[in-house]
């Protein structure tokens, strides 16, 4: 089995019907100006753009395997004049050690319920995060696929990977020192949980 399934990054139109203000999610969850942030998995920056303006001029490391993302993420970084977005091609597998320090904040969005190796995972994520931060892991609800529609379409991971939040939430607490902080709804389809280090 592959160790990141289903983490194919749709195009920003499709994120927009979905979520029409991101930089407003990332607020609710916590996330503030003066802060460093790391987004793993983050595609072309639909999340990590709109979180390097709230924070700047920290940096918002945007890390994910997909090189060709990474140049487009850089080009709409420069197009949209956000300069404190540090790019790196890396695997989340090794992620204390892509990353160049620790952050305050880790996002990880859509993409734990395709980590084989979730707990291993978990334990790198504990490892980047500074003490006092936060680990905000936002998932698609445990519906079926059919259920959770964009643009008159189904979509989302395949109904067998979806996770429950307390599925989550033990994925998360059975694997490290974390503490859970906070349940966030994010209509129509997805939830947050908030843990602090």
């Amino acid at each position: 089995m592959e160790r990141f399934q289903n983490t194919g990054q749709p195009d920003w139109d499709w994120w927009s019907k979905l979520w029409p203000t991101p930089g407003a999610t990332l607020r609710t969850l916590g996330v503030e100006s003066g802060e460093s942030v790391a987004e793993v998995g983050c595609g072309s920056g639909y999340f990590a753009l709109p979180a390097a303006r709230i924070v700047e001029p920290e940096p918002v490391y945007a890390l994910d395997l997909d090189a060709a993302l990474l140049d487009e993420l850089e080009h709409l970084a420069a197009q949209q004049g956000v300069e404190n977005i540090v790019p790196i091609h890396g695997d989340a597998r090794n992620l204390s050690s892509a990353l160049p320090t620790r952050v305050n904040t880790l996002v990880v969005a859509n993409t734990l319920h395709g980590v084989d190796d979730q707990s291993g995972f978990i334990q790198q994520a504990f490892r980047a995060i500074e003490p006092g931060g936060s680990l905000l892991v936002v998932n698609w609800h445990d519906r079926p696929r059919e259920a959770t529609t964009v643009a008159g379409e189904p979509r989302g991971p395949p109904t067998a990977l979806r996770m429950t939040p307390e599925e989550t939430e033990d994925a998360v607490l059975s694997a490290s020192d974390f503490t859970l902080e906070r349940q966030v709804e994010l209509p129509p389809y997805h939830y947050a949980l908030v843990f602090t280090r």
